[in-house]
């Protein structure tokens, strides 16, 4: 593709019909925000949402909003609105806790119901916390081991295998997996896969029920946009949700919470992998920005993703030659996700530099550069304005100023 000027861009967007969806989304005056990928956007209803949750509900309402305000109601409420999102159904999709912990209730879940079966399955390069979880649910529960294929997942799940533990869209590389493929591979050996659709949800076109798919997690953060540290969701298909127990058996996944018996008995349904008292401000939150997708075509969701990834790939590649930069994302449209990684010896100072000049993306180790377009709200503007500072940086040379090597906390 021919490098683009901003006329051309900005055409790009009046063309665009999610450009309204776009004017829903906080946008910080001259900021160039490539980072949906790891926070989304804040939309400008959660704002007034969070205002009047806390004024008016937690405030004047205080413990009548449990049943006034249906605060009680949310986790079911709200899944029901990111099941549309995945193609499940709203009884199959409870948001609750945290990626992690939804991983480890469904990991052990799993292992329970088949046994004898006792190993988890995944590969090397994970995301970190879904490798973590599977260790240490491996070191807590007997003769349980985790085994990480080489050489491809699909060709090593065995009549050992109890359950395959897999990232739908890889967080380094954007590389989008096979989700009917692989399940059905599963299906075949007998072993449950469990899916973590962090990258996939709500910037893809996410069918769970025509792929067979039967387990799942994902977080509320990214581009679902609800907010730092938000909920996260879970997705049990209901014909296995009687099969599977919960190892949290707080008293909100009892049958009866408020019989305040000494017994547990697990509810029926979505509800028995609930835990602990729902986090009421952020769950109204999440609610804001699951809201944003209301009406939005999923298919046309994913279209325009492609477009905005394939724009930049393009560009980049275009402006930046020469530079050392190594595309390690798919180029095919179907093969990736939402955001688009290069590798780079200087990686990390190349996104403080990046940053300072308020085009904001994110660093992975050891050598990433990563960039996220979340379809709802970035913009092909955007896109054109990241690559001209990524350009910039690279060939005047200014990520080598001492003030870009220096690592904080969060990186």
């Amino acid at each position: 593709m021919d490098t683009l000027d901003l006329f051309d861009v900005r055409a790009l967007d009046a063309a665009d019909p999610m450009c309204d969806a776009g004017r829903r989304f906080v946008r910080p005056q001259g900021l160039t925000y490539l980072d949906g990928n790891s926070l989304g956007a804040a939309p400008t209803a959660a704002l007034a949402r969070m205002q009047a949750a806390v004024a008016e509900e937690w405030g004047g309402d205080l413990v009548r909003g449990w049943n006034g305000r249906d605060w009680i109601g949310a986790p079911a409420r709200i899944g029901g609105k990111i099941a549309r999102l995945i193609g499940a159904q709203p009884n199959e999709v409870i948001v609750a806790d945290s990626t992690s912990v939804n991983i480890f209730k469904l990991l052990v879940a799993a292992l329970k119901r088949q046994a004898p079966r006792r190993v988890i399955l995944s590969e090397p390069g994970e995301f970190p916390t879904d490798l973590y979880v599977s260790q240490g649910v491996a070191a807590t529960l007997p003769g349980v081991s985790l085994r990480l294929a080489e050489r491809g997942v699909a060709e090593a799940i065995d009549e050992t295998v109890a359950v395959v533990l897999l990232t739908h869209v890889h967080y380094r590389t954007s590389a989008r997996r096979d989700l009917a493929a692989i399940t059905a591979k599963a299906r075949e050996a007998g072993a449950l896969v469990l899916w973590d659709l962090s990258h996939s949800a709500g910037a893809l076109q996410v069918d769970l029920a025509a792929a067979g798919v039967e387990l799942a997690v994902g977080c509320g953060y990214k581009y679902l946009n609800g907010g730092p540290g938000a909920p996260a969701w879970l997705f049990v298909a209901e014909h296995l949700q009687s099969g599977l127990s919960s190892p949290l058996s707080g008293w909100m996944g009892h049958d009866d919470p408020f019989e305040f018996g000494d017994v547990y008995r697990p509810a029926t349904g979505m509800d028995r992998f609930l835990c602990g008292t729902p986090p009421v401000l952020s769950m109204l939150a999440l609610e804001c920005g699951v809201d944003q997708f209301a009406g939005v075509d999923m298919a046309a969701l994913e279209a325009k993703t492609a477009r905005l990834t394939g724009l930049y790939v393009d560009q980049v590649e275009g402006r930046c030659a020469g530079h050392g930069l190594q595309l390690i994302t798919p180029r095919q449209p179907e093969g990736r996700g939402a955001h688009v990684s290069f590798t780079h010896p200087a990686a990390f100072a190349i996104v403080q530099a990046l940053i300072a000049r308020d085009v904001i993306g994110d660093f992975r180790a050891p050598d990433v550069l990563r960039f996220g377009f979340a379809p709802l709200y970035t913009r092909y503007e955007d896109v054109w304005r990241g690559v001209e500072a990524l350009a910039d940086v690279l060939e005047t040379g200014a990520w080598k100023e001492e003030r870009f090597q220096a690592r904080a906390r969060v990186t």
